[in-house]
């Protein structure tokens, strides 16, 4: 007979040290020779959390058309974010020798971070296809718009994105308009309240 050492429940053929691990495997849910996946590998899909939001850009430009674009960043401006750290306000999009950049976001430095983070202010890269590109870039030469940054969010796969948009900047008539219809609106709402209490 094996000794005790080498046999477990009377079968010599499997080591201790062997049967112990499965029954550990086993009880967290873990197969031979495979591991649990953990995050993005697991597709758990989150929902959309936003960071910050350009509030002005709808009060200052008519928004024509919406795109969404990923933004180059280091590791402390990622985890910066995640504590909702970021201000948007005077904020634009440039576009240079074929890139996107954007400029004018204040992304303070991770509290936890070290000498090397960079500077809160820079001028971040924006991840667009060459074909949204060309697109910006014709209107902004040819008809003189205008890309505005409207928020920035997390997507579904914890993603940090810009929604930019192509916009025309609203003339004082444009603005008074809209700030009268918003309160018609707001009034419509109030009546309709008091209407059905």
């Amino acid at each position: 007979m094996a000794s005790d050492a080498t046999a477990v429940h009377g079968c010599p053929h499997i080591p201790r040290e062997h049967a112990i691990i499965g029954s550990l495997r086993s009880f967290f849910g873990l197969r031979q020779g495979k591991q649990r996946p953990i995050g993005k590998q697991s597709g758990m899909k989150h929902e959309e959390k936003t960071i910050a939001k350009n509030r002005k850009a709808f009060h200052e430009y008519e928004v024509l058309d919406r795109f969404e674009a990923g933004l180059a960043l280091t590791g402390t401006e990622a985890r910066s974010l995640r504590e909702n750290n970021c201000q948007m306000t005077d904020s634009f999009v440039l576009i240079r020798n074929g890139e996107a950049w954007l400029n004018n976001v204040h992304i303070p430095p991770f509290a936890f971070g070290n000498i090397n983070n960079p500077d809160p202010d820079r001028k971040r890269k924006l991840l667009l296809h060459k074909k949204e590109i060309r697109i910006l870039a014709q209107a902004v030469a040819e008809r003189g718009m205008a890309i505005v940054p409207l928020r920035m969010y997390f997507s579904k796969d914890s993603l940090v994105k810009v929604e930019i948009a192509l916009a025309r900047g609203k003339k004082l008539y444009d603005k008074r308009a809209d700030m009268a219809a918003r309160d018609t609106q707001l009034d419509i709402e109030r009546a309709l309240k008091q209407r059905y209490r």
